[in-house]
């Protein structure tokens, strides 16, 4: 059994690009984000990009009474069969509710943990890649689950996802991008992603401090614990103007329901090159490409030609779109 449970695993982290496009398909009626597989709802996608800080964060005790995954739990078997080299059950804040599109836009959390979020959705996954195998003909978890972007019927840990754009005298911009190992994480690998991302967790309940450890850590290779990330040069950069940042918008991949919100940070390219000059080229998660060209050309040949995540792909298209708004001075 444990054979073929490995099979179905190596077979979902080689094809993640592939089985996103396949899991999509199963959601006829969905909106898709700017043509691209992540799904998402009206509420979710402001007209405009929203100022990062008239986000409301609001906390709630309500009962949560979706879906309750099945024993063995898929986290522990992951961590005894194939153990990512990053993979731990840390407390998180829940995404419970959402509205973005709205005059007063907030997000609602509760208290969860990361492995909430695997179960369901690394199940689903596994499932989707299973039957595609023929080595299982259901998929149970995602029927049980149903609307992905329905917050009541899942556990939902949310990502926070940053586009880094730095910002030349002349006008033109340019951004990191992240190679996701697939023998390092256990989300994603093997796919492009915006960078840096991560998971909305504890310590803490602000979407800029979480930001700037995620900033410390994918960008500058800073060890996580030994850090005082309050001070960092860039901590305070959203309250003294030296960055700019955006939320674009909510979704959720169909293939493993993982919940990204998608921003754009935008700094001058001489603060950007006095705090990230020394960025790493691999971190715990990956390689990084240091410098890609916000143009046409290389938002199409991220979003079309290579495997990127789905709201890596909605979220350059999205920026592309506001282009004017998000590098207007």
């Amino acid at each position: 059994m444990s054979s073929e449970w490995l099979e179905v695993r190596a077979y979902a982290m080689r094809h993640r690009h592939e089985l996103s496009a396949v899991a999509a398909s199963s959601y006829p009626g969905a909106l898709r984000v700017a043509g691209t597989p992540l799904l998402s709802t009206p509420a979710w996608l402001p007209s405009r990009p929203v100022d990062l800080r008239a986000v409301e964060l609001r906390r709630t005790d309500r009962p949560f009474e979706g879906v309750v995954p099945p024993e063995p739990r898929y986290s522990a078997v992951l961590k005894e069969l194939a153990p990512p080299a990053v993979f731990e059950n840390r407390p998180t804040h829940r995404l419970r509710g959402a509205e973005l599109a709205s005059g007063t836009p907030w997000l609602s959390f509760s208290d969860g943990s990361y492995f909430d979020g695997a179960d369901v959705g690394e199940l689903a996954a596994h499932e989707l890649a299973a039957s595609l195998l023929a080595k299982d003909a259901g998929t149970r978890i995602r029927e049980q689950v149903g609307d992905p972007c329905d917050l009541t019927r899942r556990p939902a840990n949310m990502a926070i996802s940053v586009l880094t754009l730095r910002l030349s005298a002349g006008g033109e911009a340019s951004f990191p991008l992240h190679w996701r190992d697939p023998a390092k994480v256990g989300h994603a690998g093997g796919l492009y992603m915006v960078v840096p991302v991560g998971v909305f967790q504890e310590p803490g309940f602000s979407l800029w401090d979480s930001m700037v450890r995620e900033f410390a850590e994918e960008l500058l290779g800073a060890a996580e614990g030994d850090t005082d990330y309050a001070a960092l040069p860039f901590a305070r950069a959203l309250d003294d103007g030296t960055a700019r940042a955006y939320c674009l918008g909510l979704g959720v991949d169909p293939l493993t329901f993982a919940t990204d919100l998608m921003v754009a940070v935008v700094i001058e390219a001489q603060q950007y090159d006095e705090w990230f000059g020394a960025m790493v080229d691999t971190n715990e998660e990956g390689r990084l490409i240091r410098r890609v060209d916000f143009t046409a050309a290389e938002i199409e040949r991220y979003t079309e030609h290579e495997p990127m995540q789905a709201a890596g792909a909605a979220q350059l298209r999205l920026a592309w779109q506001v282009r004017e708004h998000l590098i207007s001075r």
